[in-house]
């Protein structure tokens, strides 16, 4: 099945969604689902039921790059 973006994460079935350890429980989270199509979902831990956004893996690999290289780093402080 293939989702679309903004699809209600509780819709997405048969998945299994991850958190960071870095989370520590405090509500902060962004959770990661590896979709069936190859895809990948993201939501926001506090509403599980959605909205979920949808990225390429190459989208992902981009932010994660991006995040690994400091180029966000101003907006966590």
């Amino acid at each position: 099945m293939q989702y679309d973006n903004g699809v209600a994460a509780d819709q997405i079935q048969d998945v299994t969604w991850v958190k960071s350890t870095a989370s520590q429980g405090a509500g902060n989270c962004v959770e990661v689902a590896c979709l069936p199509d190859g895809r990948v979902a993201l939501r926001n831990s506090r509403h599980p039921g959605g909205p979920a956004l949808v990225y390429t893996r190459e989208e992902l690999a981009a932010f994660v790059a991006g995040a690994r290289n400091g180029e966000f780093d101003g907006m966590t402080a």
